[in-house]
């Protein structure tokens, strides 16, 4: 236990000032057996405090720590259980009664004698011991392991002591005066107990000679007792002094203590009523401008958003636990609801008026723009209603269901307008492109038909189609008829063919091409205006952070479905516009692919996925499929022409005709972006051409066979018997045929955009084209004259050879 104890007082007690005084293995009664520490100890600073500690070794069992700290004064009653039979338990009853049965009934008096003694002589307030001997109480502890254990009086000393220096000195000399200090310890022990006698006897005869030193010494000694007495009794006067002063210190302490408790609640409660006050009361003034604050006024305005905003912040406040339970803030809460309430039906009947009479007063307007090509202009609107833009984002945050139903308003009210104001912008739109085809009405008129041309093409086809050299000497246009069907009012290369530039009004065309591109110029501000207004004053395209992405694109939806309600006119008005321009010339669809493709270009640029990009892509898809209706209606019309048989040889009028569609699509599509949408269409219109007039004999023996007249029964017509099969083949031989191409590959190379890439898949596929018609040609002549050793003057080898040559060459 002493082991114990000094480990306990240098790990614990020692770092902590305190002194060990008394120490108890106990462990709780009537649980299971965990063994503790009781510690008696006091501070080595004055005011001396007297403490029962409570210590345990750690789980890890390496080291002790405190558990429990007991103020002694706090202790009211000690019960030994048993005064007069050996018990090992006992209790100490501080502010509720701890049970403990020490390891021996010894180490238990011991700390109780102990405890008494602390009591004894720093309390004041006396500690009740109940069942403990009074012998135990009066007498001091005995000495041995007892003694050991309570600790004994504070002030008592351990019985060793160390040497001091000069007695190791001494030790030392001695021990080396005699030779067998080490080796005969007997010996040496004689020797210095014969030496110790004669010191003894010395120091007798010299005391007996100092006898009057002495009595004077045992006078002075006397005194000194008598001094130390009344010494000792002022000391007890002024500890019982101290005693009081301490008492009434402590008192005074824990005084203070429940001061600085007091001012700690009272700064407590000032700091919620200061964050009550702070984050959850209005000004009269905010409460005056939400109740009755002018909305019409840009000073009531910014009176009302301060208001409103600072409404919001009251409402949105995180309370702190407990103040929900607050008949202030509950009535507080209430008043704030009223007001948001008040305000959100003020302001929402308000912009309804706004939205009704700015919806009439724009409509009044309109009479001003009745023959001009030019959409009224909303932007005063705008500028009108963005002044409202926060209080919007309020409601938006405090009332959903009024900001949508405002929503629908605007979108109700607007979709008229614009409606109406769209419906006569178109008007006056289509009103114009008309103006600008009275002169071509006439000029693009059907040709007529003449019936003794029509006659003798159903009869027969007797005579050459003329050479397919492209020879320029003593050539005339071949009168070219129309097919069965009526012929529409639109250009062909037919009509291209047969009339001179000077006919054609480019004039008319150029004015189209301004119409509509001031048609697209009007629409796309007004779209782009009222989406951007949209997306402000509904705070519909509001920064947001990355985890709000998927909020984000809402926001874009609902402005992208607003524009579709507002603006739902605009995509059918712009396709019966693209119909009427490609009713009045097919060949209008150029100038619209051009100038679509490029205002689809430029609101793509902007946003993708707006209304303006998303409806203009969709007429886009119009007009592209009206450009390639028009290039099929080319290629019908050649290969539906038919030639007389009075015809000469000669160009045929559409050969010429693409020349000047050429030129005419060169002029429109020069550094456009749908530049490889007319270079497909060349290689179509380049294909039927060339095929036309390799077809035009073969296609009289086919309309034989079709007709009911047998294959081998074919060369007995008159028209198509082998000497007129000889002759027709005689027209093409290898030399002019590659001639031919010759001149083809110079107009295509005119014609096409300078890329050599687009060359070579045009030339390519026309390679492709001639030799399936030669293939089909051979096959035809197979099947109608069998036996009659009639074949091309060239092979499909030669024109390999034609077509790689002309290639090379250029």
């Amino acid at each position: 236990m002493t082991a114990i104890k000094h480990a306990l007082q240098r790990d614990i007690f020692t770092p902590n000032d305190e002194r060990l005084l008394g120490i108890v293995n106990v462990c709780k009664a009537g649980k299971k057996k965990k063994n503790c520490f009781l510690c008696a100890t006091v501070t080595t600073e004055r005011p001396v405090q007297v403490k029962v500690v409570k210590v345990k070794k750690s789980d890890k069992g390496d080291f002790y720590k405190r558990q429990l700290t007991w103020e002694l004064r706090d202790l009211t009653e000690v019960d030994a259980k048993d005064a007069s039979k050996e018990n090992p338990e006992f209790d100490l009853h501080f502010e509720k009664v701890y049970r403990w049965v020490a390891s021996s009934t010894a180490e238990k008096n011991s700390f109780i004698s102990c405890i008494w003694k602390l009591n004894q002589r720093y309390l004041r307030k006396k500690v009740e011991f109940v069942n403990v001997s009074s012998q135990l109480l009066e007498e001091s502890v005995p000495s041995g392991e007892s003694q050991s254990v309570a600790g004994g009086d504070e002030d008592a000393l351990d019985d060793y002591q160390e040497l001091s220096t000069r007695e190791e000195q001494d030790i030392e000399s001695m021990m080396e005066m005699c030779e067998y200090a080490v080796s005969n310890a007997e010996a040496f022990a004689e020797k210095l107990f014969k030496e110790l006698q004669v010191l003894d006897g010395a120091n007798i005869q010299s005391i007996m000679a100092s006898e009057k030193q002495v009595n004077i010494l045992m006078q002075l000694l006397d005194e000194a007792l008598t001094e130390v007495d009344t010494i000792e009794g002022k000391l007890s006067s002024y500890e019982e002094m101290l005693q009081s002063v301490k008492e009434q210190m402590d008192q005074i302490s824990q005084s203070n203590r429940l001061i600085q408790i007091s001012n700690t609640n009272n700064g407590k409660l000032l700091n919620e009523i200061q964050f009550i006050v702070n984050y959850m009361d209005l000004s009269k003034g905010q409460i005056r401008a939400l109740q009755e604050g002018d909305l019409t006024s840009p000073k009531g305005i910014e009176a009302c958003i301060n208001a409103s905003e600072a409404l919001l912040q009251c409402m949105n406040v995180a309370l702190r636990p407990g103040h929900e339970k607050l008949m202030a803030v509950k009535q507080q809460q209430q008043l704030f609801v009223d007001l948001r309430d008040t305000f959100a039906r003020r302001l929402t009947n308000h912009l309804n008026n706004l939205f009704v009479h700015q919806g009439y007063d724009q409509s009044s307007t309109l009479s001003q723009h009745q023959t001009e090509l030019v959409l009224p202009k909303h932007s005063p609107l705008h500028r009108d209603l963005l002044r409202y833009a926060k209080l919007m984002d309020w409601l938006k945050n405090t009332h959903r269901e009024k900001y949508d139903g405002l929503s629908r308003t605007y979108v109700d009210y607007m979709s008229r307008l614009y409606e109406r104001e769209i419906k006569d912008f178109f008007e006056i739109a289509k009103i114009k492109m008309a103006g600008t085809s009275k002169e071509a009405k006439g000029k693009f008129a059907t040709l007529p038909r003449k019936e003794s041309a029509l006659k003798q093409e159903t009869e027969s086809l007797h005579g050459s189609s003329g050479k397919l050299t492209g020879s320029t000497s003593s050539l005339n246009k071949l009168t070219v008829q129309g097919s069965n069907s009526r012929r529409s009012q639109s250009s062909s290369l037919l009509d291209m063919g047969n009339m001179s530039a000077s006919d054609l009004d480019v004039a008319d065309r150029t004015k189209f091409d301004k119409i509509f591109e001031q048609v697209l110029s009007e629409l796309e501000p007004l779209c782009l205006a009222e989406q951007d207004f949209l997306s402000k004053f509904f705070k519909l395209q509001q920064h947001m952070t990355t985890s709000s992405a998927l909020h984000s694109c809402t926001q874009k939806d609902m402005v992208r479905h607003m524009m579709n309600k507002i603006f739902q006119s605009i995509e059918t008005e712009l396709n019966s516009l693209i119909a009427l321009g490609d009713k009045i010339d097919s060949f209008h669809s150029l100038y619209m692919l051009v100038k679509m493709s490029h205002h689809v270009w430029t609101a793509e640029n902007v946003d993708p996925a707006s209304f303006l990009s998303t409806t203009l892509g969709n007429v886009l898809v119009t007009v592209k499929r009206n450009f390639d209706k028009c290039i099929s209606g080319q290629i019908r019309q050649m290969e539906e022409v038919k030639i007389s048989k009075k015809s000469k040889v000669g160009i045929l009028s559409f050969v010429t005709g693409f020349e000047e569609f050429a030129e005419l699509a060169e002029t429109i599509f020069r550094n456009a972006e749908r530049r490889g949408d007319l270079d497909k269409a060349y290689v179509k219109l380049i294909r039927a051409t060339f095929c036309f007039a390799s077809q035009h004999f073969f296609e009289g023996v086919e309309a034989r066979v079709a007709q009911g007249i047998r294959e081998e029964e074919v060369s007995y017509q008159l028209a198509f018997n082998k000497q007129e099969l000889r002759k027709v083949i005689k027209e093409y031989p290898g030399k002019e045929v590659k001639k031919g191409l010759d001149n083809l590959y110079k107009k295509v190379d005119k014609h096409l955009c300078e890329e050599e890439s687009l060359l070579q898949v045009v030339w390519h596929s026309m390679q492709d084209e001639f030799i399936r018609q030669y293939k089909h040609f051979e096959d035809l002549i197979g099947r109608c004259y069998p036996g009659s050793g009639i074949t091309m003057e060239f092979t499909i080898q030669d024109m390999l050879e034609y077509f790689s040559s002309i290639a090379q060459s250029h």
